[in-house]
């Protein structure tokens, strides 16, 4: 007997149709239009919700260009959950622990090259955009460093292997000439590092 869906799942399933309504909408206006050119109300009427249901999800459109950015932190945090791996003791161990996590976090973002590609020129083009991605990326390295801190592992070691990993995460993004190549150019900049020999 198949179970009956509870009135919250059904609730929640709205939702994120709806959140994802707005996503592709802002996608879509600002690949026709540019930025500056979409507002708000712009994006709300292509995607037929409200202004008031846009902002219930998204605080301004400078955050929809960056909503994919949350199912990155739950990589993270699914990463963290992993009781079955300890503490690291030196920096060489903790950034081994956080490779595969970035590469994870490569192979997703590299999911849809053309949003990839979307994604980054838009970003390129504007100042407020750079800026928020900034703020954004140093949110990623805060969380990879909390999950090491979750398992065991020192504040200084935790903290500078999360920011060196931040560096080859941002390296592979910089070389990569397209999506396709994020993971391969992620790992390479893991083994140049890892040859330094910062134990």
């Amino acid at each position: 007997m198949t179970p009956e869906r509870t009135p919250d799942s059904l609730i929640q399933r709205k939702q994120l149709r709806a959140q994802q309504r707005i996503i592709d909408a802002a996608d879509e206006l600002f690949a026709l239009h540019g930025y500056d050119a979409v507002s708000v109300s712009d994006i709300a009427a292509r995607a037929e919700v409200g202004r008031t249901t846009f902002f219930r999800y998204f605080g301004d459109k400078t955050e929809v260009v960056f909503a994919k950015e949350q199912a990155l932190l739950d990589t993270i945090a699914q990463a963290s959950a992993d009781d079955t791996v300890g503490a690291a003791h030196d920096c060489r161990e903790a950034i081994e622990q956080l490779r595969p996590t970035v590469l994870s976090l490569c192979a997703q973002v590299a999911e849809d090259p053309d949003a990839y590609d979307r994604h980054a020129d838009l970003v390129e083009k504007h100042l407020e955009l750079r800026a928020r991605d900034a703020l954004k990326t140093q949110q990623l390295a805060s969380n990879l460093s909390e999950m090491l801190r979750s398992r065991g592992t020192s504040q200084t070691i935790a903290v500078f292997a999360a920011q060196i990993t931040l560096a080859c995460y941002e390296t592979a993004r910089r070389r990569a000439r397209t999506a396709a190549d994020l993971v391969s150019e992620s790992r390479a900049a893991f083994d140049e590092v890892l040859k330094l020999g910062c134990g």
